[in-house]
């Protein structure tokens, strides 16, 4: 398995590295002996999900909009970008931040690597792929995306991350790669974020009715945060350009999914049918193909242990 000491990092700037996954990858850089420098205006992301790596060397935090600048000192030879809101919660309630995220944010991020001759990894995602017409999606596929919906503000400042990074690379030969992250799940999920499973998991922990949008019937493809941490790492030392899925081949759909986690929190809720939001995708489903042959990369954790190791968190936390 190719790991994140194989291109032995220096010094890692990871943007919105106090979100979800980017606090995963600001611990995993960490143990891996590179120093880092995490960037976030804590928009979305939360002061609790760095808070154990303060004390840690090499570890230093930069509270910055990376629209406007990326003050970060010493030259990376590692630049995650990783800042956006990311949830339907978040982004619906920052679209215009959102899209500064993903256009002058992208443009800084690939500025700082190409003056440090840096390696870029863009976050992309599988929103990419819009309400897609192929499953399950391989990422040669080109999307089947509304410009103008709710969702828009997301899926094309992704979208267009790809293109000014595509061009990016093309023009001044800047070493970029880009990873598409399908759904991802774990400990330090916000409860209140909008997706599916902190949704579930709140609702059951608290016995309140799980809400099932639409008839349930929809798919989503979910992958345990350990395992999109340890694709992404193995994107970066590769030297891919990508694009490359990240994410768990395996579909469940959504009533299965919020049955399955009543019964992992021993939890007495009910089900409860809710109206589906516009543009909501029918099914969602990576072809990891192109990541098993070129980076010998797949998920490990299984569906009901990841979502037992969620639960316990969450518990947790509410414990607190």
């Amino acid at each position: 398995m190719t790991s994140a000491t194989s291109r032995n990092w220096e010094h890692a700037v990871v943007t919105g590295g106090a979100g979800f996954v980017g606090s995963h990858l600001c611990a995993a850089l960490l143990d891996a002996g590179a120093a880092v420098t995490c960037v976030d205006d804590f928009s979305t992301g939360r002061p609790e999900n760095i808070s154990p790596l303060l004390e840690r060397p090499g570890f230093t935090l930069v509270q910055a909009d990376v629209a406007g600048e990326l003050p970060v000192g010493r030259p990376p030879d590692l630049v995650l970008h990783f800042a956006s809101p990311a949830s339907p919660a978040d982004y619906l309630r920052l679209p215009l931040h959102t899209m500064d995220t993903g256009s002058l944010g992208t443009r800084n991020a690939l500025r700082l690597a190409q003056d440090a001759e840096a390696r870029f990894v863009l976050a992309s995602t599988s929103e990419v792929y819009g309400d897609p017409q192929q499953n399950p999606q391989d990422e040669r596929y080109w999307g089947n995306v509304n410009p103008v919906g709710p969702r828009s503000v997301y899926d094309e400042a992704k979208r267009f991350g790809e293109a000014l990074t595509t061009a990016h690379a093309e023009t001044h030969g800047t070493d970029t790669c880009i990873v598409r992250l399908f759904n991802t799940y774990g400990p330090r999920m916000r409860g209140h974020d909008g997706r599916a499973v902190p949704t579930f998991v709140r609702q059951a922990l608290a016995g309140e009715p799980l809400t099932v949008t639409g008839d349930g019937h929809q798919t989503r493809s979910l992958c345990y945060v350990d395992d999109t941490v340890t694709g992404i790492l193995a994107a970066a030392a590769h030297g891919m350009r990508g694009p490359v899925n990240i994410g768990n081949p395996g579909e469940i759909t959504m009533l299965d999914l919020a049955r399955l986690v009543v019964e992992l929190a021993g939890s007495d809720s009910e089900i409860r049918y809710i109206e589906r939001p516009v543009d909501d995708p029918a099914v969602r489903c990576p072809d990891i193909t192109l990541a098993r042959d070129k980076l010998g990369w797949e998920p490990r954790v299984g569906t009901e242990e990841g979502l037992r190791r969620t639960i316990a968190w969450f518990r947790a936390e509410a414990g607190r």
